[in-house]
């Protein structure tokens, strides 16, 4: 079995494979401090709750946008499941697509997993959307070649500045406003409305921007843990695929192998 992990600014995402089918995943805060023994302990735990073992594990890789992680996740892959990890867009499980930008070596590991993945499943030219601490937007031509995107802050990024730069604007969960009107009639409404909606504008008029620049059909593709959220709410999207990161990682895995 393979087990994966994405490492983001928020959380670090652990998944088992076998046979290219997620079989289970497991979710904790990312701390660049925490050690190789500390992610065992909680990881061989889960691992045992759902009836899995150390000696299942025969294959790892990692991908992070977290540099002082990548240590204790070596640590973890080496000491604890004698197995040299893979690392993402290194070595054996590089990229494998074309990076038409700029400063190719800038590109975010969960971004470039997103494009792996997307290529991958999906056909054409493709714009990427991850919601995570900050939303990126992904243009993949019908080569899979990564032509550039764009990183706004995340949604929950805005509410904290908003709500941490405030004196009484309260904290609030986000979520779809009750109504569809953009008329708020009480300070929580106001805030979600303004949040929300207003987020929804920024994807909806920057999606059909990239769009009318790329100049050909493109599949909008939607991930991370907000996009069914969104999905509801707008039309935007042709697809959306929760998994696509972790995805990602297991088709480096599966090349690396071969």
């Amino acid at each position: 079995m393979l087990l994966a992990a994405d490492v983001g600014n928020t959380n670090v995402v652990f998944a088992l494979f076998d046979g290219g089918e997620i079989k289970t995943r497991w979710r904790i805060a990312t701390d660049p401090r925490r050690t190789g023994d500390e992610y065992a302990v909680w990881l061989i735990q889960l691992m045992k709750i759902e009836g899995y073992s150390r000696e299942d594990i025969t294959q790892i890789i990692f991908a992070s946008v977290v540099p002082r992680a990548d240590h204790n996740l070596t640590v973890l892959s080496q000491k604890y499941f004698g197995i040299t990890p893979l690392i993402a867009g290194k070595g054996d499980a590089a990229w494998g697509f074309e990076i038409d930008v700029d400063r190719p070596e800038t590109l975010g590991a969960d971004r470039a997993l997103n494009c792996v993945a997307a290529h991958e499943k999906y056909e054409g030219d493709l714009i990427v959307v991850d919601f995570g601490t900050a939303t990126k937007f992904e243009a993949l031509d019908f080569n899979g070649t990564y032509k550039g995107g764009i990183i706004a802050p995340g949604i929950n990024l805005s509410l904290d500045a908003l709500v941490g730069k405030t004196a009484k604007l309260p904290r609030i969960a986000i979520r779809a406003p009750d109504t569809k009107s953009v008329i708020g009639r009480n300070t929580e409404d106001q805030m979600l409305i303004g949040v929300f909606w207003g987020y929804v504008a920024m994807m909806e008029g920057l999606i059909e921007k990239m769009r009318a620049e790329i100049g050909r059909p493109a599949k909008v593709v939607a991930t991370g843990g907000l996009a069914i959220l969104f999905d509801d709410n707008t039309e935007i999207f042709d697809e959306v695929d929760a998994d696509l990161t972790i995805q990602g990682l297991a088709i480096l895995a599966n090349r690396a192998a071969s």
